[in-house]
């Protein structure tokens, strides 16, 4: 349950313009005096227009079937990804009802076509707000929501909910809430916040929006890419682009990493293929404490997949939902890759005397990809 390919990870390179450290708000507005001095009117359309890109990205996205996604090449890292979800979701679920609270209001920031739906049914929450910048996403999350409760027991209560199309990197999220005194127990921002990092305004609007209605003691929790990671393979490669036969990411240039602004593009399989921005984590960190938020715990997937699949509850819903490929595949089935040398790492352990078969891995590409990202947790003060 252990294994990862050898060599993958570690470590992100803290590299160029990355390195710079938070000078305090004067020399902030400085700097952005002059940025914003230096802006061309085509950079200017390009910021403009990058919502409006990952909005018809993801509003394209065709909703399929299990049938359908069992096939894919990154059936597995999904499944991964999903997993460490889960067991963030619920480990801070636990925490606030720990705390006393009986009625859990959640806002899913970025909530997609409703993923985790599921998980906050399982959560036992009181009401879910859902926003996205995707229409498309938006409607097929709340007809999710409306298939739930239609097949729900009869006297299972089911959290209400709301649901939101806005861009939450530039409106102000709590003008369009029906209750206007509503206040959150938790923010969960997954594979999103990355976005607004396009520009200081975006980023700082999107905080807001995750952290101004949290009550005190919330939380803001959420995945992310490693800046670090990223910029650390990019130094690595002989040129502007690294990657596998699953996922793709092409900077503009190297060596100079701006503190906001930062775009590459990714791409990963028939996923995700739109432009996106290094987050510099120290930066976040700074701009949070502006909404009265302090950092709990920052984990690359590694680390928390290594800490959590210790605990056996954990690693016994890794199995149910499927998050590792199992090696040797059994009854004839075959494997994600067709290529043996993305398994070298698992060839390595098995056969040993204390290993158990089969094994539950990933292909080297699929955690090539999952090893980019980062997970964290804020709680505001109380």
């Amino acid at each position: 349950m252990d294994l990862r390919p050898a060599g993958v990870g570690g470590e992100g390179l803290q590299v160029g313009a990355v390195e710079e450290s938070i000078k305090g708000e004067g020399g902030q507005k400085k700097r952005r005096q002059e940025e914003d001095e230096e802006e061309t009117t085509s950079t200017k359309k390009q910021m403009t227009d990058h919502g409006v890109k990952v909005a018809t990205h993801y509003n394209s996205l065709q909703e399929v079937g299990l049938a359908v996604r069992s096939r894919s090449r990154i059936f597995f890292m999904r499944n991964f990804n999903n997993w460490l979800k889960s067991v963030l979701i619920g480990e801070i679920l636990e925490q606030v009802q720990d705390a006393g609270a009986r009625q859990i209001s959640v806002l899913d920031l970025g909530c997609g076509k409703g993923g985790d739906l599921l998980k906050w049914r399982r959560g036992g929450i009181s009401h879910l707000v859902c926003a996205d910048i995707a229409a498309v996403s938006v409607e097929q999350c709340q007809s999710r929501y409306e298939e739930m409760k239609k097949k729900s027991r009869i006297n299972e209560k089911i959290f209400s909910a709301q649901f939101i199309t806005t861009d939450c990197a530039k409106e102000v999220l709590s003008e369009k809430l029906d209750d206007p005194e509503l206040m959150f127990d938790i923010c969960s921002c997954q594979f999103v916040y990355h976005y607004s990092f396009e520009s200081e305004q975006k980023a700082d609007m999107m905080l807001r929006n995750a952290c101004e209605r949290l009550k005190p003691g919330g939380f803001f929790i959420g995945t992310t890419p490693d800046a670090f990671e990223l910029v650390k393979r990019l130094e690595a490669s002989d040129c502007l682009s690294f990657g596998n036969e699953v996922f793709k990411v092409t900077f503009q240039s190297k060596g100079s990493y701006p503190l906001f602004g930062c775009q590459y593009h990714f791409s990963l399989e028939d996923v995700v293929n739109v432009p996106e921005f290094l987050v510099y984590f120290p930066l976040l960190e700074h701009m949070a404490k502006r909404y009265n938020m302090h950092l709990v715990s920052k984990q690359r997937f590694s680390e928390f997949f290594e800490k959590k699949v210790k605990n056996e509850h954990h690693r016994s819903l890794m199995m149910k939902m499927m998050a590792l490929e199992p090696f040797p595949t059994e009854d004839g089935g075959q494997p994600a890759s067709d290529s043996s040398r993305e398994y070298n790492h698992a060839k390595e352990h098995y056969g040993k005397a204390e290993v158990k078969v089969p094994l539950g891995t990933l292909s080297r590409s699929e955690w090539e990809a999952a090893s980019i990202y980062l997970v964290f947790v804020f709680q505001k003060k109380a």
